[in-house]
């Protein structure tokens, strides 16, 4: 549910100690209730946000939306069943009648032997400062004047761009309160501030589009309002002079925000979910080599002001830092309760995914600029955009329309669209050829470009 927040004079204004004392007060009770109903174990999320969004097109404010959302998640267990309610209304009579609601669809539900809480000895019970907590304190002028200036600097860039689809400056604060009936309990007041542009160039062959964003937890962290600007036009510029490529083989090159999708469904090849449906290329490959040796992921939940930092999983289990690839090997799956007891193995602390991913590759290839991987690929394809979702995650089949740039000889030579690329992931994952040390830092999965081997490029 979405309020106005009347007269505000900053984007998020909350008083953060008050909010969770509530929810500490509300939740405790609503567990109490729930076992009088007889629930024999009971769950409760929930979650504040408070912030503004600010979008502008052509120089002039197109939006300007103030929110604050509640959210209350109950879920009950009546033995093996379970039963799921949700309620923005906070009144003492409409979370009774969540409670009320998640108990009667209990009732009905199939029993299910591997349903219940997280065992009650896998709770965290060491609480850690990650200082997610930075509270920009902006107003909506200065706000609106942010997406401005972001816009004006991709505007003025060059006259080769021809329009604006936008430009936004977002900045949110969130708490998140989560208990259950063990006991275990957990806060975590978070920001997250964030700011893009969208550009439009168009030449003889047609209109391009591209963008740039930048996100963090902390407002000082962002890149600046002109650099966003500046590196949206230049993207855009870049697409113009478009060509298409005949259908051939040649090497890949992922800049890091297409190797992050990879690494998405490396992921989600190893999530509990997947193992115990058996609908995965990866089933049964704990220990396996899957990527080169030189290649390692490891896990870093408690980096400070990290996107995706957390002492606990979404059950309240303990994350731990650990490799999740070691050597190219895997060393664990992504398991809550739920998929390990399908699985007769123990939760990993990944209920609600990983959290914070570090990919290195050893001295290889570790270190090498953007511009050094490009002289690597040296002829070949470097997928900036990739469209559609046209992966097997039973075979590993992987086909995805895409678009990038042409190199030979260690040169980019023009844009190219309207391109399929294919392959196997499996294969795919087994010959990486280099990963750089390119890093985007814009998300939780820090990693570089990534070298493929030949894949099917299909084009017209």
């Amino acid at each position: 549910m979405s309020q106005a927040i009347e007269n505000p004079s900053t984007a998020d204004e909350i008083d953060v100690d008050k909010e969770i004392e509530f929810f500490d007060t509300t939740c405790g009770e609503l567990i109490d209730y729930a076992k009088k109903q007889g629930a024999t174990q009971v769950e409760v999320g929930v979650s504040k946000d408070i912030g503004l969004s600010v979008t502008v097109r052509n120089r002039e404010i197109e939006t300007l939306e103030y929110n604050r959302d509640n959210s209350f998640g109950i879920t009950v267990y009546h033995g093996q069943q379970k039963g799921i309610a949700t309620t923005s209304d906070l009144s003492k009579h409409a979370l009774h009648q969540a409670v009320d609601a998640a108990i009667n669809i209990a009732k009905y539900t199939q029993p299910d032997p591997c349903s219940g809480l997280a065992d009650a000895e896998l709770m965290a019970n060491q609480p850690v400062d990650l200082e997610l907590d930075w509270p920009m304190g902006i107003s909506a002028e200065a706000a609106k004047q942010q997406a401005l200036e972001c816009e004006a600097y991709g505007l003025d860039y060059s006259d080769k761009i021809a329009n604006s689809e936008g430009a936004s400056f977002s900045s949110h604060r969130n708490i998140r309160f989560y208990t259950n009936s063990h006991g275990f309990k957990a806060a975590t007041p978070s920001t997250r501030h964030s700011m893009s542009c969208v550009l439009l160039a168009e030449d003889s062959l047609g209109k391009q589009r591209d963008h740039w964003y930048t996100i963090a937890r902390q407002a000082d962290a962002m890149e600046s309002a002109k650099h966003i600007g500046d590196k949206a036009a230049e993207r855009t510029i870049a697409r113009l002079d478009a060509r298409q490529l005949k259908t051939q083989k040649a090497k890949v090159l992922f800049v890091p925000e297409m190797a992050r999708s990879l690494i998405g469904n490396f992921k989600s090849a190893i999530s509990g979910t997947n193992l115990y449906r058996k609908s995965t290329f990866l089933l049964d490959s704990m220990g396996s080599q899957v990527f080169p040796e030189f290649v390692t992921m490891s896990e870093r939940p408690f980096i400070k002001r990290g996107l995706a930092s957390a002492w606990h999983d979404n059950e309240g289990i303990a994350t731990q830092e650990r490799d999740i690839i070691n050597a190219g090997r895997i060393q664990t799956y992504l398991l809550g309760s739920y998929a390990a007891r399908k699985l007769s193995m123990q939760p990993t602390g990944h209920s609600g995914g990983v959290h914070n991913l570090q990919v290195s590759s050893g001295p290889s290839s570790s270190d090498l600029s953007f511009e050094q991987m490009v002289k690597e690929l040296n002829n070949g394809l470097i997928v900036t955009e990739m469209m559609g979702h046209g992966v097997n995650m039973i075979t590993g089949d992987y086909s995805r329309g895409a678009s990038g740039f042409w190199v030979e000889n260690g040169e980019i030579q023009f844009f190219v669209q309207e391109i399929t690329i294919a392959g196997n992931l499996k294969d795919m994952f087994a010959n990486v050829i280099a990963i750089g040390g390119d890093l985007d830092h814009r998300s939780s999965v820090l990693t570089g470009s990534w070298l493929m081997p030949e894949m099917m490029i299909a084009g017209g």
